[in-house]
C-alpha cells in the first residue's frame, strides 16, 4: 500500500508538470491578428468588461529604444493601417489633446486583447502596450513575438502619413515616412 501511495505522489506532480509544459509550449509562438478600423466596434463589444494593464509588457526590448516614427513604419509594414488614428477620434468629438497619433489593436490566439499606441506622437521612443490583466503572465511572450516580427531583418519600412496634436506645443503635426525619409512638420489643424 505504501509503495502505491508513494508512486501516486510522484506521478501526479509529473503529470501536472507535463500538462503545464504543454500549455506553455502552445503559446511559444502566439498568433497576433491586427484589428482593422472597421472591426473596432466588434472588438470593443467583445472586450467591454476587460481589466486593462500595462504590466507584463514593460520588459525592455530593442523596440523600446527605437523612435516611434520608425516603429509606426514597421507596424505599417507588418500589420497594415492602424486600428484607429487621431482622425477617427476627432470624428467622434474627441478632444485632440487627449488623443494619440495611432493605435493598433490586436487579438492574440483568438482570445487575448492587446493595444499598442504611441506615447507622445513623433517625439518619443518606443510604444505603450496595454493588455488584459488576466493574461499578464503571457504578455512577455507576446512582446517577444511582436518584437521578432517588427525587427525582422528582411522587413522593409512602409510609407505612412498620420497627424498628431501636441497639447504642450499647442501645435498640429503631419507625421510621415515617405521616400525613405521621416518627417514631422508643423501644420494648421487638418480636415478629417
Amino acid at each position: 500500500m505504501k509503495k502505491q501511495s508513494i508512486t501516486s505522489l510522484l506521478i501526479i506532480p509529473l503529470i501536472l508538470l507535463l500538462n503545464f509544459s504543454d500549455a506553455e509550449a502552445q503559446f511559444d509562438d502566439p498568433e497576433i491578428r491586427a484589428i482593422s478600423n472597421s472591426e473596432r466596434s466588434e472588438f470593443q463589444d467583445k472586450f467591454r468588461g476587460i481589466a486593462w494593464t500595462g504590466q507584463g509588457l514593460y520588459n525592455p526590448t530593442v523596440i523600446d529604444r527605437l523612435p516611434t516614427v520608425e516603429l509606426r513604419s514597421r507596424l505599417q509594414a507588418v500589420f497594415g493601417d492602424p486600428t484607429q488614428t487621431i482622425g477617427d477620434l476627432i470624428k467622434e468629438n474627441f478632444r485632440p489633446g487627449k488623443a494619440v497619433q495611432f493605435e493598433y489593436w490586436f487579438i492574440i490566439d483568438d482570445e487575448i486583447p492587446l493595444m499598442i499606441l504611441d506615447l507622445d506622437g513623433p517625439f518619443e521612443n518606443g510604444l505603450v502596450y496595454v493588455g488584459a490583466s488576466r493574461y499578464v503572465d503571457l504578455m512577455p511572450q507576446v512582446k517577444r513575438t511582436l518584437t521578432r516580427k517588427l525587427m525582422n531583418s528582411e522587413l522593409e519600412l512602409a510609407a505612412y502619413c498620420d497627424y498628431f496634436y501636441s497639447p504642450e506645443r499647442e501645435q498640429w503635426y503631419k507625421v510621415q515616412y515617405k521616400d525613405g525619409e521621416f518627417s514631422r512638420r508643423p501644420i494648421d489643424r487638418p480636415e478629417f
